[in-house]
């Protein structure tokens, strides 16, 4: 027996089973795809989003906002999901969101269940505000129960985007931190064209201060969490219920 050529084959072998782990394991873009390029059509489907919502959506009759027109909009985000999951399928092919499928429905299960608690118990307990500044108080802070349908496909679609940023910048061997600090950047830095569709510079400034904060704690949850990408929706979507407790308890009280 040829004990040399046998040695090579079994380390062929153990190299296929390697790269093969690697692909079906871990986020390996098409080769051809620079970063700038699958961070730049991030930023266009954010923005295309966006754009759509409040321009295209009013132009076909329906109201940019998400009290008046929840289902509609709700579908309308929806197909951007469709949209991202279709455009950044090779990162998210490779990815494994839920760990453990007992364990992931679980904790799908207590989410979905203090969504609900929060709608239809804790919000209705929260006193009116009492507007009375110069400027249009932003939508989140005049919520209704409705208010929360589109948000929170508005949120997975975030969700998404955000993982597709952390996801694409792994295959490119960076480092949690260097991820962490450039998903601040991009993700912080998208939230400053708030102000152009109208909301007031320093609500646009303290979503754009959370959301960098947040940016920095999404890719460990997303790259080193078991489960992490169910995680970092809750800790998202928590984001905006504690905004519409805080403004409704300070609007009241203060004024």
């Amino acid at each position: 027996m040829d004990f040399k050529n046998l040695k090579k084959q079994l380390t062929a072998k153990r190299a296929a089973s390697a790269e093969r782990f690697l692909y079906y394991n871990y986020p390996m873009p098409e080769k051809d795809a620079p970063l700038i390029w699958i961070v730049a059509q991030i930023a266009s489907i954010w923005i295309a989003a966006e754009a759509g919502f409040h321009i295209l959506l009013p132009a076909v009759g329906i109201g940019a906002k998400y009290n008046d027109e929840p289902i509609a909009i709700a579908v309308y985000y929806s197909f951007w999901i469709f949209v991202a999951i279709v455009n950044f399928w090779h990162l998210y092919k490779g990815w494994r969101p839920v760990e453990n499928r007992q364990s992931a429905y679980a904790l799908l299960s207590l989410i979905f269940a203090a969504i609900i608690i929060f709608i239809y118990f804790v919000f209705p307990l929260l006193p009116a505000i009492n507007w009375a500044e110069s400027w249009d108080a932003p939508e989140v802070m005049l919520a209704t129960p409705w208010y929360f349908l589109p948000k929170s496909i508005d949120i997975l679609l975030q969700q998404l985007l955000i993982s597709a940023l952390v996801l694409a910048f792994f295959a490119k061997k960076y480092s949690l931190r260097a991820i962490s600090w450039w998903s601040a950047f991009i993700f912080g830095g998208a939230h400053l064209l708030l102000v152009f569709w109208g909301l007031p510079l320093v609500f646009t400034m303290w979503l754009t201060l959370s959301a960098v904060v947040f940016a920095l704690i999404f890719p460990r949850l997303i790259l080193k969490t078991p489960n992490g990408f169910l995680y970092s929706y809750a800790l998202h979507w928590l984001y905006y219920a504690l905004t519409v407790i805080t403004t409704n308890l300070f609007y009241n009280f203060n004024l």
